[in-house]
């Protein structure tokens, strides 16, 4: 069959569009990965710059993964029981705090930020922890966890399969857990991927929240362009690369397991 001449005309531009985005990051990896980066590719390829961000900014590397996983846990333990009892109530307040949930989203990251240093910047030693970034990306990336699991909620009818199993003697728990869950799997398995990545590459609320011992390796990627070598700071893309790609691939290749009966 032959294909119409705007097919390729859109073919055209969406292969433009894509090595538009694309190529500006293919760069910075292979400034990363060069030598001298005024000199360009000619000056050789090297690995010196991913073993000196791997070696001399562990810290920030781990404590973002560790945040971002922390982040998906809180997500998961709020956002899923939220979405539950959202899409079994139908109204003008369910709506008004669905919209309510959206506020960090809508809002600027370092606004949120520095309303977050205003009500707890004072509280002990909560202002130096870990916890305290950690709290900023939970009020970011919960709304995505919300709506990805709502929306699969409200698109099965999940009180008529309740209501089969309670008349069969299922507690809540075992209505929960046993058809709730199972049935929600493909919204939890996108919202996770959202929140991780969202989580890892949050900076404008980060910036605003981290303190010197709380750095997270987006304010670290901007340390390193603004004060070290440029190839230094690419090679900070290829290790973010590096540890976001596997979380990325082990929770689609959940998700698929998910889909299979």
């Amino acid at each position: 069959m032959r294909r119409p001449a705007l097919f390729w005309l859109l073919l055209a531009f969406t292969l433009c569009v894509a090595a538009f985005l694309v190529v500006p990051v293919g760069l910075s990896v292979l400034t990363g990965l060069t030598n001298n980066q005024f000199q360009g590719v000619s000056s050789g390829l090297t690995f010196k710059w991913v073993v000196k961000v791997w070696t001399d900014y562990q810290g920030p590397l781990w404590l973002s993964l560790g945040i971002a996983l922390a982040c998906l846990a809180c997500t998961l333990l709020l956002g899923v029981p939220s979405a539950y009892v959202l899409s079994r109530t139908q109204g003008r307040w369910a709506r008004a705090i669905e919209e309510l949930l959206m506020l960090p989203v809508a809002l600027p990251g370092l606004a949120t930020g520095l309303a977050l240093i205003l009500a707890y910047g004072a509280v002990g030693s909560f202002r130096t922890h870990w916890s305290f970034v950690l709290v900023g990306h939970v009020l970011f990336t919960l709304p995505f966890m919300v709506r990805a699991v709502l929306a699969v909620l409200l698109s099965v009818d999940m009180r008529q399969l309740e209501e089969g199993a309670r008349s069969l003697g299922a507690s809540f728990a075992q209505r929960f857990f046993g058809i709730v869950l199972p049935n929600c799997k493909p919204g939890i398995v996108a919202g996770a991927l959202m929140v991780l990545t969202l989580s890892i590459g949050e900076f404008n609320m980060s910036l605003l929240l981290h303190s010197p011992f709380t750095q997270t390796l987006p304010v670290g990627l901007a340390d390193a362009y603004a004060s070290l070598r440029i190839e230094v700071g690419s090679a900070y893309t290829i290790v973010f690369f590096l540890m976001i790609v596997p979380l990325l691939i082990a929770l689609q290749v959940a998700g698929g397991r998910s889909k299979t009966p």
